[in-house]
């Protein structure tokens, strides 16, 4: 032994160095490349002392780098050391903060879950993410490759932050596309089913383009085999409900592509039956399957405030691995200045809110109080009309639930009804009525209830009765047939007024071929219910006729007949008995008008040549003659004139 270490010693012209002290020489010197320390130097003079300094100073040297070497600095040790250096702006001090940075990032990136993600998204905004980039991009990959089920989590951490720092998000997704292309070279099965889930939620949150999507199920599907099929199948059910919104075409193109590759019969049963479930999945919905784009608690960023970034696989992806390490700012208190000014705008200033809002506290606590007339609160409405649809919605599945009309009106009477919004239950009634295939006799007994129970529901529905002729022309033929069929329940059961007939004029001028339809199935209905012999009764009632006149109008003949014609066509003529009376005796009317104005254009030329004949003898007995026919053509005249104007203005 002794002569193997003399030998040793003469080869290299040096006395041998201890063991300990040699490592700890060569950690030094790959850390900072600076001298060691004379004591780690000369390890032959001193070998128990200076393996004690060397061990002190590659642990204080481990401390100022942020390189443990195994061992653990407790947070608090850690903040002291922060608080001991005085130049913030100091080379060992951003180390520090780069290790603080490190740790505080991967800490909140670990706490991350679906009920905590809005309340984390502060305090991640507080860590200056512009400088830790690199560490952001490397913590959210690490903790999506350990635990690849959070996928959809993790890109919607991305999708938010990638709203305010959009280069965040194109540097995770360039390290994200070409983790996936390494590892499928590699033919690395779980990094590249991992790489792939991330990025369809990528997609499905808008942070990437859907042409990415495309070209990866293109590349998976160029040469099939059973693993490159299974993760396009699996990779196909993460992103389909998106591509099937925003790109129909190219996913039929995916899907046909799938189809020919089940016909070719090249890969295994087992992934034979897995294409055979995708079709399945998008036959039933990729949503209903469980397979859905984004899931409401995970629906972050609106649309329009959403920036998505353009890649391709062919693209060049540097991933930028030098963010992960630690370099020294020159100007690092300067950016961390202009940090805070961005987060001071992007989350606004709630400490200065906070404090302002206490010195006002402590103010009014020091003044006089003032009268309770003067510190009214201010009510807040809401005027976006959530709370009218979230009703709208609570009386829809109300009615829908319900197994009869008695039920759906006990369970529609107890809900909670703001002053004003008695009308939404009316409203809703006719509406579901006219979703219906065919007409269902439920909801005109749920709505005769409503009229008889309240004054305000049976005035909601004659007002919704006007609205709904108005717009007639709007509707289909089915919801047009159910809602005549609706009111005329509501007419037959006296649960409204007859009154609501004056909205109606039956001219050809006035309806439209809607309008017309409509008229057609609410009479019949009312035939059908009451039978045309009380229906005749109900419209020849004294106290209606006012309402009657558009519907059987008299102002023109021509009106007249249209009406008497439309009843007839649709096998109601009886009701157009006093119509017709009243038809016929115009017409005698304008006959005899039409004689007594011809006797007194002949009487008024009599007139004329019996003057003309009394010129000729003037003075004899004749003249007298003539005197008295002319008197008695003149009184016939104005009784025939009289008569003629009295059958014109009965006319």
């Amino acid at each position: 032994m002794e002569q193997r270490k003399s030998d040793r010693e003469a080869a290299t012209g040096a006395p041998e160095q201890p063991l300990a002290a040699a490592t700890a020489r060569a950690a030094v010197e790959r850390a900072d490349g600076q001298p060691v320390p004379a004591a780690a130097a000369n390890g032959g003079a001193a070998a128990g002392g200076d393996e004690k300094d060397a061990a002190d100073f590659l642990k204080k040297k481990a401390a100022m780098t942020g390189r443990a070497g195994g061992a653990y600095i407790p947070p608090f040790r850690l903040a002291r050391m922060m608080a001991e250096i005085d130049d913030k702006n100091s080379t060992a001090a951003q180390k520090l903060s780069w290790e603080a940075l490190r740790k505080s990032l991967n800490g909140l990136i670990n706490k991350v879950n679906a009920p905590n993600i809005k309340e984390l998204l502060p305090e991640l905004f507080q860590e200056n993410l512009l400088r830790g980039r690199g560490l952001f991009c490397q913590a959210i990959m690490k903790a999506q490759l350990a635990s690849p089920t959070f996928s959809p989590l993790y890109a919607a951490l991305v999708s938010v932050v990638n709203t305010k720092f959009l280069e965040l998000g194109e540097l995770l997704l360039h390290r994200v596309i070409a983790q996936f292309k390494r590892a499928y070279k590699r033919n690395d099965k779980p990094i590249t089913i991992a790489a792939a889930k991330f990025l369809a939620h990528l997609i499905n949150q808008g942070v990437v383009h859907e042409v990415l999507a495309l070209e990866m199920l293109i590349l998976l599907l160029e040469n099939p085999s059973d693993d490159s099929v299974e993760m396009a199948v699996d990779f196909c059910k993460e992103v389909g409900a998106y591509l099937q919104d925003v790109a129909p075409a190219g996913l039929h193109s995916v899907f046909e592509r799938f189809r020919a590759i089940l016909h070719e019969g090249a890969i295994d049963k087992r992934c034979q039956y897995m294409i055979e479930g995708l079709f399945a999945v998008r036959k039933a919905g990729f949503a209903a399957s469980g397979y859905p784009a984004v899931k409401p608690e995970l629906d972050l960023v609106e649309d329009e405030d959403q920036i998505t970034h353009e890649m391709s696989l062919d693209d060049k992806h540097d991933p930028q691995a030098v963010l992960n390490v630690f370099r020294e700012d020159p100007e690092y208190e300067l950016h961390e200045q202009q940090y805070k000014a961005i987060v001071k705008e992007v989350l606004g200033d709630d400490e200065e809110e906070e404090e302002a809002g206490g010195e006002h506290a402590s103010n009014d606590g020091s003044e006089e109080e003032e009268p309770d007339e003067e510190q009214q609160q201010q009510d807040i409405e809401d005027a976006t009309g959530t709370d009218v649809v979230n009703l709208r919605r609570t009386i829809y599945l109300t009615i829908m639930s319900s197994l009869d009309f008695e039920e759906a009106g006990h369970k529609l009477m107890k809900i909670q009804l703001a002053p004003g919004q008695e009308g939404e239950i009316p409203i809703m009634i006719i509406e579901c009525c006219s979703q219906e295939k065919t007409f269902v006799r439920y909801y005109a007994l749920l709505g005769a209830r409503f009229c008889h129970i309240k004054k305000e529901f049976q005035a909601t529905f004659e007002d919704c009765f006007a609205k709904q002729y108005a717009i007639i022309h709007r509707l289909e033929t089915n919801k047009l047939r159910n809602v005549a069929k609706l009111f005329a329940h509501l007419l037959a059961s006296d649960a409204i007024s007859w009154g609501v007939l004056g909205c109606i004029r039956l001219t050809e001028d006035d309806t439209t071929s809607s309008s017309r339809i409509f008229i057609k199935y609410l009479f019949q209905e009312l035939s059908e219910y009451l039978g045309v012999v009380k229906l005749n009764e109900r419209l020849a009632e004294p106290s209606l006729q006012q309402y009657f006149t558009g519907i059987f109008p008299t102002d023109t003949m021509a009106n007249m007949r249209f009406s008497i014609n439309f009843f007839t066509s649709i096998g109601l003529g009886g009701i157009t008995d006093r119509q017709r009376e009243l038809y016929k005796q115009v017409g005698d009317c304008l006959w005899r008008a039409i004689v007594c104005w011809h006797c007194c254009v002949v009487m008024v030329a009599n007139m004329r040549f019996i003057v003309s004949a009394h010129k000729y003898r003037p003075g004899s007995v004749a003249e007298r003659e003539r005197e008295g026919e002319r008197e008695r053509a003149r009184s016939l005249f104005v009784s025939r004139y009289g008569e003629a104007c009295s059958w014109v203005l009965c006319f």
